[in-house]
């Protein structure tokens, strides 16, 4: 498909300006491919910031990088940016970038989350006795590689028009989320944001070592909500926040722990804007000093069930084009849904599926 002519577009009064939270998760990520590529084929949406960890970064920036040559060169910047997202996802099934190390170690972890619990234990003993530092001495990681390719980060930043960029990382002393804007936007904090320690050496940017921005801030909400003009924020949530049962096994207890993990952060962001939210309502804070949030979320339902945590550092190209799929009929189910209710209400109720019991006590 050529990406010099622009796409069949809605009528101007149709379009909608929000705001886009891209968790991550990695290679379930593709979900959020999928996800993307239907919303910037609808064409009724624009990006007014858009903020990510891990995966979530990558896609952000593959999207921002279609956004900022389209406007450069004055072509269609959606069909470039869902262009960069086929081109960055195909290449990550095709060479296991998500999880290997030029072949060596991360391919034996990814064939071992794929086994029955023995091998999988095996494989998580094996992460806790190695270190990246033994076993990756040169510190090779092919995501840099691939993204140092595919993406013109200069163009993002030169872009003043574009959506404003929030990457978020873990700043390995403290502990705390460092936040990466437009302009601080390279190929160090991107590969910064999706470093895992127990595979890749920490990312060294001026003098401060990073880690994997999903322990932090997955993804960042504040920044959207405190820097970016639309009320609405889309959330494509790839990490489930509730699984029946208990697990029993040692492979889906580290599983759950993981998730749950990786949610904490977004739950205690969501607990706060609810907070506001209802203060807004209450007539105890008052607009436009605070602004009500208008919240929406895309997830993969009950299907994204059927991916465990471990799943996500294989690259199976089975695996990541059902996410693919899933990721794309969810996001048009949604537009078709909820589509009306941007710039009205929110779609989400986060006091029902975010706020715990330590919340309710808290309003008492």
């Amino acid at each position: 498909m050529s990406n010099t002519k622009p796409q069949p577009q809605h009528q101007p009064d149709q379009t909608r300006c929000i705001n886009l939270a891209l968790q991550g998760g990695g290679s379930h990520g593709a979900f959020t491919w999928g996800v993307l590529d239907c919303l910037l084929e609808d064409g009724r949406l624009e990006f007014g910031g858009i903020s990510g960890a891990s995966a979530g970064a990558v896609n952000a920036v593959a999207v921002a990088h279609g956004l900022a040559i389209g406007a450069r060169d004055g072509v269609d910047g959606r069909q470039l940016a869902r262009n960069k997202l086929n081109s960055i996802w195909r290449s990550v099934m095709a060479t296991g970038t998500v999880s290997s190390l030029s072949g060596n170690l991360g391919n034996v972890l990814s064939f071992w989350s794929l086994l029955p619990d023995p091998g999988r234990m095996l494989g998580n003993a094996l992460m806790q006795f190695t270190s990246p530092y033994s076993m990756n001495p040169l510190d090779l990681n092919p995501l840099r590689a691939l993204l140092g390719r595919e993406i013109d980060f200069d163009a993002i930043r030169a872009h003043r028009n574009g959506p404003k960029l929030f990457i978020s990382a873990t700043e390995v002393s403290s502990g705390k989320a460092e936040i990466f804007t437009s302009k601080e936007i390279t190929l160090s904090t991107v590969v910064a944001s999706t470093c895992l320690p127990q595979v890749y050496q920490a990312v060294t940017i001026d003098d401060r070592a990073y880690w994997d921005g999903g322990y932090v801030a997955n993804p960042p909400i504040t920044p959207l909500i405190a820097q970016c003009r639309p009320a609405d924020i889309l959330l494509v949530q790839i990490s489930p926040l509730t699984r029946a049962g208990v697990p029993t096994t040692p492979s889906a207890i580290m599983d759950r722990i993981n998730e749950i993990t990786f949610n904490t952060n977004l739950l205690s962001q969501m607990q706060m804007v609810s907070f506001i939210n209802r203060l807004i309502d209450e007539g105890k804070l008052q607009e436009p000093e605070y602004r009500k949030v208008l919240f929406h979320r895309i997830d993969g339902g009950e299907m994204m069930h059927n991916f465990g945590a471990y799943s996500q550092g294989s690259t199976d190209t089975v695996m990541m084009q059902q996410l693919f799929d899933l990721g794309r009929s969810q996001a048009a189910a949604w537009l078709k849904k909820n589509f009306g209710a941007l710039g009205v209400k929110s779609s989400v109720n986060i006091r029902r599926d975010y706020e715990d019991d330590n919340a309710v006590s808290m309003r008492c």
